[in-house]
């Protein structure tokens, strides 16, 4: 049977994601587990006046290309791809985790190598075309949130298609304070950072490249950045999930990072390159309906009261620092008090505590005021 949500979020996704146009080419890509999905954008795509394209993707099929993956392997599939790609005006990425550990036993060698071969097809995508991201309800994904599949399918839906031309409204304060500010300071448990966020853009996330979204993004000033910062999320990264990760950072770089478990791990992820170790993002998420970590960046980086503060590659053009790295890891920290609360300061004023806004002209982004 149909489900009536899905035609609604397949319309979002194609008329205000991204935005697509009668005669433009639309690419649909996405895990087999998503067809339900998939047929509903087939069918507004041809709706719209507009071509769809798909790729239909299966988890263990992937595993077994990248165990035997080489350099020269992936660097045709690149070369494929930016040929395929460069005629494809909007992209729809559908993820639907059949097992979140289906490449855990993928050699880290090879995750690094095809992150790194294959990045000229993923600034493609994300600097020149129209593009947007979200997660399709499958049994992994219900199991990492800790609900059943039916409450998981509500809870995604609720979430993806909350108002967000009205979130998108009560972030414009938000960014005209971001674009004013030099200095941040982060407090909390475990946590004291400071660092420059002065002549960085701030981009407001409301629906247009992730669903479900809910952030304002920047960067910081490369070098700025000293102190340390304790995440309190599960963060996982290829297949293997880190909790309690700790970084201290000196003039912009990583100078010692630690977990609670698999600090080896850790440490491999961010030798990536050079960029590994500096910070290509800061955001502030604001979503009212995500409230807990549920062990996917895609919701984990949207929760209410939650800043990241992500090591790895900035957004080429848009709030861009200069940082250019394989990697681009959204790690989480929740401030609300019943996670340890904290603080975030720009230019000495506090502006959120505990997780809610105290400015008066930001407290229309209060989860209260968005729903």
């Amino acid at each position: 049977m149909r489900d009536p949500r899905l035609e609604k979020l397949a319309k979002t996704l194609l008329e205000y994601s991204n935005k697509v146009e009668a005669g433009q080419h639309v690419l649909i890509k996405g895990n087999i587990l998503a067809k339900p999905l998939i047929k509903e954008l087939i069918k507004h795509t041809y709706r719209i006046g507009a071509y769809p394209h798909t790729e239909i993707l299966d988890d263990e099929i992937g595993r077994e290309l990248s165990l035997g993956n080489t350099e020269e392997r992936m660097e045709k599939v690149t070369g494929w791809n930016l040929e395929k790609y460069k005629d494809i005006d909007a992209f729809i990425s559908v993820f639907a985790d059949e097992n979140d550990s289906e490449y855990s036993d993928v050699p880290t060698e090879i995750k690094v190598m095809q992150a790194r071969v294959g990045r000229p097809v993923s600034n493609l995508i994300v600097n020149t075309k129209q593009w947007v991201l979200l997660n399709y309800p499958t049994p992994s994904l219900a199991q990492k949130a800790k609900m059943s599949l039916e409450q998981f399918e509500d809870f995604l839906l609720d979430v993806c298609l909350v108002d967000y031309s009205k979130m998108n409204e009560a972030m414009k304060n938000l960014k005209a304070l971001m674009e004013r500010t030099d200095k941040v300071h982060i407090t909390g448990p475990g946590t004291d950072l400071t660092f420059s966020i002065k002549g960085l853009q701030a981009i407001p996330c409301a629906g247009d490249c992730n669903i479900p979204d809910g952030e304002v993004f920047t960067a910081p000033v490369r070098e700025s950045v000293n102190g340390i910062i304790q995440y309190n999320t599960p963060s996982p990264y290829q297949g293997t999930v880190f909790n309690n990760v700790k970084l201290e950072f000196k003039d912009g770089k990583i100078i010692n990072a630690t977990a609670d478990n698999d600090v080896e791990r850790l440490n491999e992820i961010f030798n990536t390159d050079e960029g590994a170790r500096y910070v290509g993002e800061f955001a502030i998420g604001v979503n009212p309906l995500i409230k807990h970590p549920m062990g996917d960046i895609l919701f984990d980086e949207k929760i209410d009261g939650s800043l990241h503060f992500t090591p790895g590659q900035a957004y080429e053009g848009e709030a861009d620092n200069g940082n250019r790295s394989a990697i681009h890891w959204d790690l989480v920290l929740i401030q609300r008090e019943e996670y340890g609360g904290g603080s975030i300061y720009f230019d000495d004023v506090l502006i959120r505590e505990n997780g809610r806004f105290v400015l008066p002209e930001l407290e229309c982004l209060n989860p209260e005021n968005l729903i």
